[in-house]
């Protein structure tokens, strides 16, 4: 599997089957959200892949300064994302989540197994062939752990929002 992340094949889960989102969080508390949002210039399938292809998400994933190195990242339900981001100053983070939900190009959903813990769902709203409305949702199990994060949070969503406009012009 991780071979053909290696050589730029995304595999892909098409439909509904085996979708097991966490049901701890089927009917969320809107107050243990963080929900960002923002229209890209770019087609639902385009920006799709900027999630789905490991080789354009280690592009863009985290806030400004930076970087990833991917470990695996088995696109589809049940699959397993591990990295490490490694922060422009100092540290390295390590991350583990595991795919719940794919649907193509709908819904991206995955779970944390590092901490912080939380869920996260990515909805790719259509508006028109070159336009796509991304929902980004945090879902945490308690409103106290939201809050946590809630300050610093926000504003580093908006940073990942910049860094993957402007990756959108590499993605074909």
């Amino acid at each position: 599997m991780w071979d053909q992340v290696r050589s730029g094949k995304s595999l892909i889960v098409e439909s509904y089957k085996h979708c097991n989102m966490d049901k701890s969080n089927e009917h969320t508390n809107p107050e243990a959200e963080i929900v960002s949002m923002r229209i890209f210039p770019t087609s639902r399938q385009i920006l799709f892949k900027a999630f789905s292809d490991p080789h354009h998400l280690a592009q863009w994933w985290g806030p400004h300064g930076f970087s990833n190195t991917f470990h695996e990242f088995n696109f589809e339900v049940g699959g397993e994302w591990r990295y490490t981001m490694h922060g422009p100053e100092k540290g390295n983070y390590e991350n583990h989540c595991a795919f719940t939900q794919i649907i193509v190009p709908q819904l991206i959903v995955w779970k944390r197994f590092s901490k912080p813990l939380f869920q996260v769902m990515f909805i790719f709203e259509s508006i028109s062939s070159t336009q796509t409305k991304l929902i980004f949702k945090m879902i945490f199990d308690t409103v106290e752990e939201c809050n946590k994060l809630k300050p610093y949070v926000v504003d580093k969503n908006e940073e990942n929002f910049d860094r993957l406009l402007l990756q959108i012009p590499h993605i074909y």
